[in-house]
């Protein structure tokens, strides 16, 4: 019976890290320090909530309605696997948002008219 990899230790929660690989066909062994694919550091609950990300081609209300969550929800979910696979999201999502109230601003001010700052935040 073949169980699934873990990427994280079930006593200290630290990474593992494969140290020997077989292969079931003719038994060659190869041992040294393998590391993980970034996926098999994600925990179960983040490994479905990606395989449902990807079923729905990224489709954030299709993500809500297939598991029943909320946009906020999603949102947080999908920061979490990012972080997880070892990028920061907040300095990406500060920067968007900043630039969303700069063109809020500008319109505001009466700077850009109303279809200029739905073309930029379009394009954001």
């Amino acid at each position: 019976m073949a169980y699934e990899l873990i990427g994280k230790c079930p006593v200290c929660s630290q990474e593992l890290e494969v140290s020997k690989l077989t292969c079931n066909f003719c038994g060659t062994s190869i041992e040294g320090n393998f590391e993980l694919c970034k996926f098999c550091k994600l925990d179960q609950d983040q490994k479905q909530f990606i395989e449902v990300f990807i079923k729905c081609r990224g489709n954030i209300k299709e993500v809500e309605r297939e598991l029943n969550i909320s946009y906020p929800t999603v949102r947080s979910k999908l920061d979490q696997v990012i972080k997880s696979l070892g990028y920061d999201v907040s300095a990406e999502v500060e920067d968007r948002t900043g630039k969303r109230k700069e063109i809020l601003d500008m319109l505001n001010a009466g700077d850009i008219s109303s279809k200029e700052a739905i073309k930029l935040l379009k394009e954001l």
